[in-house]
């Protein structure tokens, strides 16, 4: 029996005698949920500004993705039925429509008025009500299938659209590809298990007798007799070439029924969310647990197939040598706190997640460490290049499965060699230099005119987020350094890590943009100044986020803003602050900036950090009155239960973390950040067998206080931990109460 096997055994018997006494309504039988049931898709489905979660039907970290595909999630009507999404949050691919009726009204896609539409990570069910089709679907990792049942005695027909690409029938099977960006194309093969009577093509929405299509929306049609109740559909979807699709669907799913595709996919989800058990929290506090942990599984995406896999960063297809390839990751989101949770309890999956980035960057025509990298290459997103943060903070936890030596020469390029300028790839230029040589980006005074051809018309410099930013992106490589013997290099980077004072205004303690003259803008408005979303200064978010923008040495920026106290005064006062303006009028101008308390964004990744900071200042009571209240008002288990862009897990591992009472405040750091704890008991099954305990004495959802803390059998009274206290295996035991402790953990630094 394999370990993880093993683990989700002893969870399964773990709840079902902790749930021994629960009675389901009106009877006595006993019930306990398996970790998949907890776990609610719809979740943030509708979002409070921006972009919402979607509804994922996929196997963790597998390359075939689906969900329903509407408007929002009040949307009337479906547009078909998906067959994969090829990017977190993309449109489908490919789409296949049932429809009976008037063989002269068929579309390349069907809208469907719909109903008692059911959802789980593993399945979908949906009845669409006009059309009187029942649809229930399973997947599996490259691969899945659909069971169509048709209600009406009329002749029925699927529709099998490519949106842009070709369509071919051979007699047997339908194939075809679709053009993404980038050359590359995504593959699909699909077999019916009932032999249609006929088919033809749909091209320039005109129907035509053939077996091959072409162009927008070139859709192969296969019609069959008025008897026809019920098609069986089976599908692989592949990068490679249409053979390769074939392959995954003859390996996955050829042979399988709906009910047994589903189970294999339950299973696999209990496996992988298994790796944390919790109780003792409420109900719906487990569910936000088990959602946001189901979310932290949806990217990156292995796409290799049968040891092989397709690179948009080249545009070859390569042999894996045994360590799967993955793509799809947003770092600029994702290495706060996605990563490190993986480095715990998927460290091997972590390693080859790197090795893929550092192959990448073999692959593309500068040896630069990926940002943004996506199916289709990367993109080069977003400001930073936070990709060496995951490198070090990963070796430091003791994961070994890549190259040190050509990770930080990649990230080192990555910094030194490509343009600081956000959202662009291209080569380092001038505004690089001006950084190399005075320590920060310099913003344009209002009126005055861009000339440096590598800044983005709409992200605009960014001056003070990519200064920050590139300061501790640059104490990471110094870590890097440090670790492969690099002295020169380690204090060269040292120093270039402290940047971010460069641009520190001692006169009103924010992070402040300079001209190039070196002299301050003003006047200033810390909140509104820099245009849409503050990115002539600022990215995405205002001045009160970015000014706490200092994970790497948040020591010093304690010392720059005189004091504990002064810091503390400084964290309440943006908890508190007015919005300064009508909602209206502050979200048309910064709409990334939503879930606010004052001007703290819960809804945006560059905040994620700023609830711990209270515990360096000697206030921990702070950080956990806090984290329960944040996560109480803006994670909840409805429809607008996420605050802001999700990021497919670069916002749902913050509340992993939170709720089980720590925080990586520092990823390239060992230190972990306590909080408090949303349940009685919670077991992190570590990647090396070992297991990590919290334990919340005196437990209950008022009793949010540390009294007092034991770490491994010892009286602890900080309020952090190292990576090596817990790497064997450790407990953490917490007495709760109800009213703050401000004695414990005061004097940690």
């Amino acid at each position: 029996m394999n370990l993880h096997l093993k683990r989700l055994l002893l969870y399964g018997i773990a709840l079902l005698t902790a749930a021994c006494t629960a009675k389901v309504e009106n009877n006595n039988v006993s019930t306990a949920k398996q970790p998949v049931d907890y776990v609610n898709p719809y979740m943030g489905n509708i979002s409070h500004l921006l972009v919402p979660t979607f509804p994922t039907i996929h196997l963790p970290n597998s390359l075939l993705r689906v969900y329903p595909e509407r408007r929002d999630f009040t949307g009337d009507k479906l547009s078909g039925l998906p067959l994969i999404i090829t990017s977190h949050r993309g449109s489908s691919a490919f789409n296949l429509s049932p429809y009976q009726g008037s063989k002269n009204e068929i579309s390349p896609v069907v809208h469907y008025s719909y109903d008692n539409e059911k959802l789980t990570p593993y399945s979908y069910y949906v009845y669409l009500d006009d059309a009187e089709i029942d649809v229930d679907f399973g997947l599996s990792h490259q691969s899945a299938m659909y069971e169509i049942a048709f209600n009406k005695d009329e002749e029925a027909y699927l529709v099998l659209n490519s949106r842009s690409g070709e369509m071919n029938w051979d007699g047997k099977a339908v194939s075809g590809f679709q053009n993404l960006a980038n050359n590359t194309k995504v593959y699909m093969y699909m077999e019916v298990e009932e032999a249609p009577s006929t088919t033809f093509t749909i091209q320039d929405n005109a129907q035509v007798e053939a077996a091959k299509a072409s162009g927008r929306n070139a859709a192969i049609v296969l019609e069959y007799p008025q008897s026809t109740k019920k098609l069986h559909v089976r599908y692989g979807i592949s990068f490679i070439d249409v053979a390769q699709a074939k392959k995954n669907m003859q390996r996955e799913v050829e042979g399988k029924n709906i009910a047994a595709i589903q189970s294999t996919g339950k299973d696999v989800w209990n496996e992988a969310l298994g790796r944390i058990a919790v109780n003792g929290g409420s109900e719906d506090d487990q569910t936000v647990f088990y959602t946001s942990l189901y979310r932290c599984f949806e990217r990156p995406v292995c796409i290799s197939e049968d040891g092989r896999y397709y690179s948009a960063f080249d545009g070859s297809v390569h042999e894996d040598k045994g360590k799967p390839f993955y793509t799809d990751d947003w770092i600029w989101d994702s290495y706060r706190a996605h990563h490190p949770l993986r480095v715990l309890i998927d460290p091997k999956k972590e390693e080859n997640i790197i090795n893929s980035f550092v192959t990448m960057a073999e692959q593309m025509d500068n040896f630069w460490m990926p940002t943004f990298p996506e199916i289709t290459g990367d993109s080069r997103r977003m400001n930073s290049n936070h990709g060496v943060a995951s490198v070090i903070d990963a070796y430091r936890k003791g994961l070994r499965g890549f190259d040190l030596e050509k990770a930080y020469e990649a990230c080192k390029a990555g910094i030194t060699e490509k343009t600081l300028a956000p959202w662009s790839g291209k080569p380092a230029g001038e505004l690089d230099q001006f950084y190399k040589d005075k320590g920060y980006i310099p913003a344009l005074r209002d009126g005055e005119e861009e000339t440096i051809p590598e800044v983005h018309n709409f992200e605009r410099r960014q001056p003070v987020a990519v200064t920050l930013g590139t300061s501790y992106d640059e104490w990471c490589l110094a870590q890097i350094a440090k670790e492969l013997g690099k002295t020169e290099d380690y204090e060269y980077f040292m120093k270039r890590s402290l940047n971010y004072r460069n641009i520190y205004n001692e006169q009103t303690g924010f992070f402040h943009p300079k001209d190039k003259n070196g002299k301050f803008i003003e006047p200033f408005d810390y909140v509104f100044a820099g245009g849409m979303g503050a990115r002539g200064y600022y990215g995405e978010n205002n001045a009160w986020i970015y000014r706490w923008d200092v994970q790497h040495n948040v020591k010093d920026l304690i010392s720059l803003m005189g004091g504990n106290e002064n810091f503390v005064k400084n964290l309440d006062d943006m908890f508190n602050a007015s919005l300064g303006r009508s909602k209206y009028s502050f979200y048309a101008q910064l709409p990334d900036h939503t879930g606010n308390v004052g001007q703290f964004s819960m809804a945006n990744e560059p905040s994620l950090h700023i609830p711990y900071l209270y515990n360096y200042a000697g206030q921990p009571w702070k950080t956990q009155k806090r984290i329960h209240s944040l996560i109480g008002e803006w994670f909840r288990n409805d429809l607008m239960g996420v605050p802001g862009d999700e990021d497919g897990g670069g916002m749902s591992a913050f509340v992993v973390f939170s709720q089980l009472g720590f925080y990586p405040v520092t990823p390239g750091s060992t230190e972990y950040n306590i909080g408090s704890p949303f349940f009685e008991n919670s077991v992190v099954h570590l990647g090396n067998g070992n297991d990590f305990k919290i334990v919340a004495k005196n437990f209950s959802e008022s009793n949010k206080y540390i009294q007092s803390a034991k770490l491994n059998g010892k009286e602890w009274n900080k309020p952090f931990f190292s990576h090596d206290d817990i790497k064997d295996g450790g407990v953490l035991e917490l007495e709760m109460g109800d009213k703050a402790n401000k004695s414990w953990g005061a004097a940690a630094l």
